[in-house]
């Protein structure tokens, strides 16, 4: 996918890579699975480490396959994969040389992340590889009770802040080593708010050109702004540096649970629709179960947004943010070209989409959803009498029909620069369909 987006500069190097793959696939993958209850199940539920430890004796994923990710990450028209090799368990699904906590002394004994890099260099889509800071396993990691942390080290530990940051680096080093090129890696959950600006430059000395995210031991490349979680992503009509937001089909977690409620089709559409609208990317994110394999409800929503995406994707394809150009706080537009692209973010409320203060009739305007016309007209409406002047009106939308779904209409002009410099200068009425 390409982005045209003027309003946040380049990198200039290999980290352009940021604006041709604007949607990806986050897995959150590991023991947590087997309780099935969140990836954060240590920390979240007071389990003492030897308890969780023994989840290890458990993890035997018969149903494993890198490949089927893939697929469905594709299916839903993905571009790029970001895994979680360690989260905040410490639980390594490489073979590291660092720690016996890992997937390689499981039952399983296979080096995963190793199975998920040839996977993804065999089919040509970027890996980007995930990294918790936090670790409620190692010894030395400093648990003082913050987010994500064990209340207090536990009998036996060693807190010492240089020396986990020391563990780390050759942790690092391993990944970006061990499993070819990397396009991406992405930190998490720095809670010690240690800074080292050693840390990123080393991993862009092994891999060059790589994208580093926000949230490790440096500022990185790129913001990540989460769930629903940070209403920044609501405002504006344009993102002016790179954004890549996360969310995760489920409520309540990112890894995989057993009884977990699922986001809405049209509100995971919604969020993706208002991120790429704005300029910015896209991480959505499906928890595979023990066995390896993700739920049908996750593959179902993975399906249907790749069904929605085949039909609208040209109105982010090469285009740029453009809702600037109206005052209709439910909708965002794009724009390439003499092409508006009208996205219906808010649930509409009636069969009509207003918007002010165009006052143009487009030479064509198509509902991408369904490829049918949609009738458009300029009229002076009864409930804008304080505002007497015509307004493009967009009617008779199938919004009933399209519940579930976000409409995105297709506005062709002939000169749709003189359409934006005086947009309020026809005085009558006048209707297409």
């Amino acid at each position: 996918m390409q982005n045209a987006t003027p309003f946040i500069p380049r990198f200039g190097d290999g980290r352009d890579q940021f604006f041709r793959h604007r949607f990806g696939l986050f897995v959150h993958w590991g023991l947590y699975a087997i309780p099935a209850w969140h990836e954060q199940h240590q920390f979240r539920r007071g389990t003492p480490r030897a308890e969780y430890g023994r989840l290890l004796e458990q993890f035997n994923p018969a149903g494993f396959d890198p490949d089927a990710w893939i697929d469905a990450a594709m299916a839903a028209g993905m571009e790029y994969l970001t895994f979680t090799a360690k989260h905040q368990d410490g639980f390594c699904l490489w073979d590291s040389a660092e720690t016996n906590f890992k997937v390689t002394r499981s039952p399983y004994g296979r080096d995963v992340l190793a199975q998920v890099a040839d996977a993804c260099r065999r089919r040509h889509f970027p890996l980007h590889v995930y990294y918790s800071i936090v670790d409620n396993r190692h010894p030395g990691y400093p648990n003082q009770g913050r987010w994500h942390e064990l209340p207090a080290p536990e009998p036996g530990d060693r807190p010492d802040i240089p020396a986990y940051v020391e563990y780390v680096r050759r942790q690092v080093r391993e990944l970006c080593t061990g499993y070819g090129p990397l396009a991406g890696f992405w930190w998490d959950s720095n809670d010690m708010n240690h800074d080292d600006p050693s840390m990123n430059a080393l991993i862009r000395e092994l891999q060059p050109g790589i994208l580093i995210n926000n949230r490790g031991f440096g500022p990185g490349d790129y913001t990540t702004p989460e769930r629903d979680w940070d209403d920044s992503v609501n405002h504006g009509t344009a993102f002016t540096k790179p954004v890549e937001a996360c969310q995760s089909v489920g409520v309540e977690s990112w890894g995989f649970r057993a009884d977990e409620d699922y986001y809405s089709e049209r509100h995971l559409l919604a969020s993706l629709a208002k991120i790429w609208a704005r300029g910015g990317n896209f991480l959505l994110n499906a928890g595979p179960m023990a066995d390896g394999r993700f739920p049908e409800r996750s593959l179902t929503l993975l399906n249907s947004i790749g069904g929605w995406l085949g039909r609208v994707r040209e109105s982010y394809d090469g285009t740029a943010p453009a809702s600037q150009y109206t005052s209709n706080p439910d909708i965002l537009l794009t724009r390439r070209n003499n092409t508006l692209y009208v996205h219906l973010i808010a649930p509409p409320a009636s069969d009509r989409v207003l918007l002010p203060p165009l006052a143009a009739l487009p030479r064509r305007a198509v509902l991408l959803n369904t490829g049918e016309a949609v009738a458009t007209s300029l009229d002076l409406l009864p409930g804008r009498f304080q505002e007497p002047r015509p307004v493009l009106r967009l009617k008779n939308l199938p919004v009933d029909a399209l519940a579930s779904r976000v409409p995105v209409i297709r506005l062709d002009f002939d000169r749709l620069d003189d359409v934006l410099a005086a947009p309020d200068t026809p005085s009558g009425e006048a209707s297409r369909l």
